[in-house]
């Protein structure tokens, strides 16, 4: 036996031939710790007690013990490989302890075996691949409750419920009653349940949470929130689960984003919005990546604001990306059968939505996923005539990592007449200038992302008289300026009277304008940034007489 830190290596009696199957057997004993210190574990220790218990506002005098493993807390109560990607390709967990206690754990109660001294042994198996974090215990004098989902297209599945006590239970029973509905949801949107061959089901314990162990999750109560996302979990964390602490949120993201597909099938109409905005402001809060970068920070690998809250908007933005439910919950399916039983990565997940997309979203997923930060937009617009010009600016708020965030983005157009229009448009560059033809209707307000469907933070700053694209009216004939490019000045040939001069940059605004006469025109530059300009020119009665394209060097 080798030992180096708190990792032990035992070798084998005799080498093991590759490919052949060997048999290896380990006695492991003592007592966890009860408090081990080293915040290895996401909430508490890999194993813990607790002898009150808290519910309907009151607490309770109570024994129970369970175990959260998550991350790297496993070795305090067993020895296992915490190797994300080496699943155990099935587990057994038998318990022993005394009556009236019960013990829950994953997969199918095989048998209760009784024992001398008022004792029983509880014996549990999974034989579906499992992550080592996802195996689990969970021992209290329980009342059991058992509900039944019933997904369209699959079988049965048993929902087995350990509650505290009776008053526990009569407290709970509605909102556990509501499992059955989301389980029912998930499968109809991103496939079956995976492990309805076992069970699901909840082990209820003091944690602070909840924690997602593979077909029997541990809570503290039944929040509608906090049920549906640890059931989602079941398919993002348990079925496919990140090939690293780095891709957390293909577990955590898409576990919350659970809690908003729930709230959009069985909450109040004002949950869903009310869901984003929360999220909002958490992500908003945080500066960094959903990346994790460093994968031995516990806490930053469960961020809150990050992984868990900015992680969900991104999946919501992929939604909007797609603009295509059906799509989008086509992604997840894919995701769900090619990985089954398996682990994915961050770049598994954008090729599966680029296949969706039917073109490349790195971009997306280096500006969302590994950049910091979140875009600023301010909106302006000017309506001449049946045309409104909408020009967007974007600003962001980490620029020496994500200095720019390509967008598509919704605008909403609202007129005086109470009618409203929608359009999307990519957001390709920083400054972006476009005409909406809009008939005989005059334009009152224009919303960028009005649904808040991306992360981001929008200021629509009303009209902008000066907003004019090129395209507003005829420009007139060619006109030789030079020099081209220019410095100080653009000189014009001469002219059939005097003209009014006026110079639009690349995104239609007008930057200067002047009076020039017939001969010796010039137009002064020295004040205009470098870059492209449009020069019009146009006589007493508002004719376009002119044009010229040049550059200010």
């Amino acid at each position: 036996m080798r030992r180096a830190g708190p990792e032990a290596t035992a070798a084998l009696a005799a080498p093991a031939p590759a490919g052949t199957l060997a048999d290896a057997r380990i006695y492991y004993h003592g007592t966890a710790p009860h408090d081990a210190g080293g915040g290895s574990a996401a909430i508490g220790n890999g194993l813990d007690r607790a002898d009150v218990v808290t519910y309907a506002g009151a607490p309770h005098p109570y024994q129970v013990l369970w175990t959260l493993s998550e991350p790297f807390a496993a070795p305090e109560w067993f020895p296992c490989k915490q190797v994300l990607t080496d699943k155990a390709d099935s587990s057994d967990v038998w318990v022993t302890t005394t009556v009236p206690n019960k013990v829950g754990s994953n997969g199918v109660l095989a048998r209760t075996v009784p024992l001398p001294g008022n004792r029983a042994r509880y014996e549990w198996k999974s034989r579906q691949p499992i992550a080592y974090y996802l195996i689990s215990v969970a021992v209290a004098p329980y009342v059991e409750y058992v509900n039944y989902a019933n997904p369209a297209g699959g079988p049965r599945v048993p929902i087995v419920n350990y509650v505290y006590d009776q008053a526990a239970l009569n407290f709970y029973r509605a909102e556990i009653d509501r499992t059955p509905g989301f389980i029912e949801n998930y499968a109809r949107l991103v496939g079956p349940y995976p492990f309805a061959t076992e069970k699901y089901g909840h082990s209820m314990a003091p944690l602070g949470g909840g924690m997602e162990h593979q077909t029997m999750t541990t809570q503290d109560g039944f929040d509608f929130a906090l049920t549906a996302h640890e059931l989602f979990h079941q398919w993002f964390g348990d079925n496919v689960t990140c090939a690293s602490w780095a891709d957390v949120w293909l577990n955590e993201s898409f576990a919350s984003y659970g809690e908003y597909l729930s709230y959009q099938a069985f909450g109040q109409p004002a949950d869903p919005a009310n869901w984003l905005n929360q999220a909002r402001g958490y992500a908003l809060r945080n500066p960094g990546s959903v990346l994790v970068p460093d994968t031995t920070d516990v806490a930053r690998i469960f961020s809150y604001d990050l992984s868990y809250k900015k992680g969900a908007l991104v999946v919501h933005m992929l939604r909007n990306l797609l603009n295509d439910d059906a799509k989008f919950f086509r992604a997840l399916q894919t995701y769900q059968q090619r990985f089954a039983g398996g682990t994915a990565r961050t770049a598994d997940m954008q090729v599966v939505f680029e296949a969706e997309a039917g073109r490349p979203l790195g971009y997306f997923f280096q500006q969302w996923v590994r950049g910091q930060g979140y875009p600023s937009l301010a909106v302006t617009f000017n309506q001449v005539g049946s045309t409104a010009t909408v020009r967007t600016r974007e600003t962001v708020s980490q620029p020496a990592v994500t200095p720019f965030f390509d967008l598509d983005v919704d605008y909403l157009l609202t007129f005086t007449d109470g009618t409203s229009q929608r359009l999307r448009r990519r957001l390709s560059q920083a400054a972006d200038a476009f005409d909406v033809p809009v008939g005989t209707r005059q334009v009152v307000s224009i919303a960028a992302n009005p649904d808040q469907a991306l992360l981001l933070l929008a200021n629509s700053s009303g009209t902008d008289a000066s907003l004019v694209l090129s395209a507003r009216a005829p420009a007139g004939p060619a006109l030789g300026a030079f020099p081209n490019p220019c410095r100080e000045a653009l000189h014009l040939p001469a002219l059939l009277g005097p003209a009014t001069a006026e110079v639009f940059d690349a995104t239609g605004r007008r930057v200067a304008v002047q009076a020039v006469p017939a001969t010796g025109a010039q137009v002064a530059t020295q004040a205009l940034a470098p870059g492209l300009y449009l020069l019009r020119l146009t006589d007493a009665h508002g004719t376009a007489v002119g044009q010229a394209r040049f550059a200010r060097e």
